[in-house]
């Protein structure tokens, strides 16, 4: 009752200063703006941290791991996200451009817990992301694990590769387990 009696007894308030409506509508509008441009990039809405914590990859479809994983750079202040994925896609799902301003690319693998990533996924990447995509750091993100020979060649040709765990620290807000930063043990 307190809470309309309060809003009524303002909006007469207002009423007899439009001046001073019409500014406070415009504040209302520019802060409404304000906050929707921090949140949209490209036309597309990050969604709550609280969702990319909760999320299961596992159970997402390969295009909605690309776009989940897209969120996740978003959520940690990196610019031009595009999911590029599909057929003819280079090695690249993910492009973006890094909180310190270089551009990287992402490669999801969603893979099932006991199917590791090998060596091949690794050499595409190594091929075509500085010259095709104009890259200065690729990772490759999966859900699952990489296999010996694919880490030690990632190792060798500097691809940080993420896997499950890391990706999991990712998702909690571990930003240091982002592909963009050098791994450490997760």
């Amino acid at each position: 009752m307190l809470l309309v009696v309060g809003t009524l007894t303002g909006a007469r308030w207002l009423a007899d200063r439009p001046a001073l409506a019409a500014l406070l509508v415009v504040a209302v509008v520019a802060a409404a703006c304000l906050v929707g441009r921090q949140r949209m990039q490209h036309g597309v809405w990050a969604p709550p941290v609280r969702h990319l914590v909760a999320a299961n990859p596992r159970t997402m479809g390969p295009r909605q791991f690309e776009h989940f994983l897209a969120d996740l750079c978003r959520r940690d202040g990196c610019r031009d996200v595009t999911v590029v994925g599909g057929a003819n896609d280079h090695g690249a799902d993910v492009l973006y451009t890094d909180p310190s301003g270089r551009r990287g690319l992402i490669q999801a693998k969603r893979h099932r817990h006991g199917n590791g990533v090998g060596n091949p996924a690794v050499q595409v990447v190594n091929g075509t992301y500085r010259d095709a995509h104009h890259c200065h750091h690729a990772a490759i993100v999966t859900t699952s694990h990489f296999t010996v020979p694919a880490r030690q060649f990632a190792h060798q040709v500097g691809i940080e590769l993420v896997d499950g765990r890391r990706l999991h620290a990712w998702m909690r807000g571990q930003r240091a387990a982002a592909p963009w930063n050098r791994a450490t043990t997760f």
